[in-house]
């Protein structure tokens, strides 16, 4: 893939991330007031991989939506949501606020989901 390419395809990867995770944390901060910090995490993560899957496909890879890609972008979700909810726990079990703990938690889980959602979307469907 050419670099500018891959730059493009970089930047529309980050205005959907900004989206998401915007959606996320909006959904958190308005769930935690009524559940707990790891059940509102959780259902904001749902409510916001729905949005993130529907644009990852049109918007930041131009390509429809299949079953292999939604299995594929569950997969590497699955690690991501790993990855962060262990993150969130342990920013809150260091004592940073409820509020603002999910925020570096997404400054060191978005890279890695970027690399584990390209992956899913430019493979070759069989």
């Amino acid at each position: 893939m050419p670099f500018k390419r891959l730059f493009s395809t970089f930047v529309r990867f980050g205005m959907v991330g900004v989206f998401a995770t915007a959606l996320h944390y909006a959904l958190y901060w308005l769930l935690h007031l009524f559940m707990g910090a790891n059940a509102a995490f959780t259902v904001a993560y749902v409510l916001s991989f729905v949005a993130n899957f529907y644009l990852t496909s049109y918007f930041t890879f131009g390509t429809s939506p299949s079953w292999r890609k939604l299995w594929g972008m569950c997969g590497a979700h699955a690690v991501n949501y790993l990855l962060q909810i262990g993150l969130l726990n342990f920013f809150l079990w260091a004592g940073v606020a409820e509020v603002w703990a999910p925020l570096p938690v997404y400054a060191i889980a978005v890279p890695v989901n970027f690399v584990l959602v390209r992956f899913v979307f430019t493979r070759k469907e069989k």
